[in-house]
Parts: structure tokens; C-alpha cells; sequence
């Protein structure tokens, strides 16, 4: 992870522009943005630690606990919420027997509500790890769910 940090930090004149790169390539490599490794970079940037947790919790694309194999993000903002995104994280919520913010006991899926996932047109919309469903149905999330449990290496 040295290596692929150096790397990055060649691409910017200005080390602290590397922040988001380097944040993004410890949650690839961990898993999760841990208080330990935000410390590291904050060192490694010249920065203090609260700067880079500033900036880490300001975007939800980071995460600060483990997560499970499915990271189930569902839009909550105005045009998925009035057309249905409320009932279908409810929905999920007593398919998956969590509740929003919770992972599944076999660590399975992880349910969060995000704000705006940039697909107002599609909506209600959810990224599961890199992947977008849009128009949603509880049906449709059915459908998904049951190929994420018959398939749970994806």
C-alpha cells in the first residue's frame, strides 16, 4: 500500500490533494477507513487528523466500520423518497432483518440510507458495492436479493 500511496501522491503538486486518492485506496485495501490509518495519513500529507476526518465523514462514500460482502446503499433524497424509497428500505429492512445503518449476522449485506446517489431519473435507486438498480419495485429488490444469496461470491 506504500507503493500504491507514492504513486499517487507523484500524480499532485500539492500532497494534500492526494487525500481523497489515498482515502479511497486504504477502504480498497481494508475494508474501512479505521481512526489508525486517517492518523497515518494525515502524516503522510502534512495534515492533522481531524482535517482528514473531516473530509472522510463529509462524503458517505466511506465507511468507518466493517461492512458487509453487499454494501446495500439506498437513495433517500427528495425524487427517490416520492417515488418510494422510504417503503422500499422498509422493504429491505424486514427482508434482510436489520435495521438501516446494520449488517446482517452472517455478513452478508450491509443496509444504509444515503443522500443523493446522482440517478434522480431512475428513481428510487440503490448501489450495491459498484453496482447501480434503478427504478426499484419491491419485486425488483426481491429479484436482486435472491441473486446476491444464490450467487454470495459475485
Amino acid at each position: 500500500m506504500k507503493e500504491k500511496s507514492q504513486a499517487i501522491l507523484r500524480r499532485y503538486p500539492d500532497k494534500r490533494s492526494a487525500l481523497l486518492p489515498i482515502l479511497h485506496l486504504i477502504q480498497e485495501e481494508q475494508g474501512r477507513l479505521s481512526d489508525e490509518a486517517m492518523v497515518a495519513v494525515a502524516e503522510l500529507l502534512g495534515l492533522k487528523p481531524v482535517e482528514v476526518r473531516e473530509v472522510a465523514t463529509f462524503y458517505t462514500m466511506f465507511n468507518f466500520r466493517p461492512v458487509g460482502r453487499y454494501h446495500i446503499q439506498v437513495c433517500h433524497n427528495l425524487s427517490c423518497s416520492l417515488l418510494g424509497a422510504e417503503s422500499l428500505i422498509a422493504h429491505l429492512e424486514e427482508r434482510l432483518q436489520i435495521r438501516a445503518g446494520e449488517t446482517t449476522p452472517d455478513n452478508l449485506f450491509t443496509l444504509i440510507k444515503v443522500e443523493c446517489l446522482g440517478s434522480c431519473g431512475t428513481a428510487p435507486v440503490m448501489q450495491i458495492n459498484d453496482d447501480y438498480y434503478e427504478n426499484l419495485t419491491k419485486e425488483k429488490v426481491d429479484v436482486i436479493l435472491e441473486s446476491l444469496r444464490v450467487s454470495p461470491h459475485g
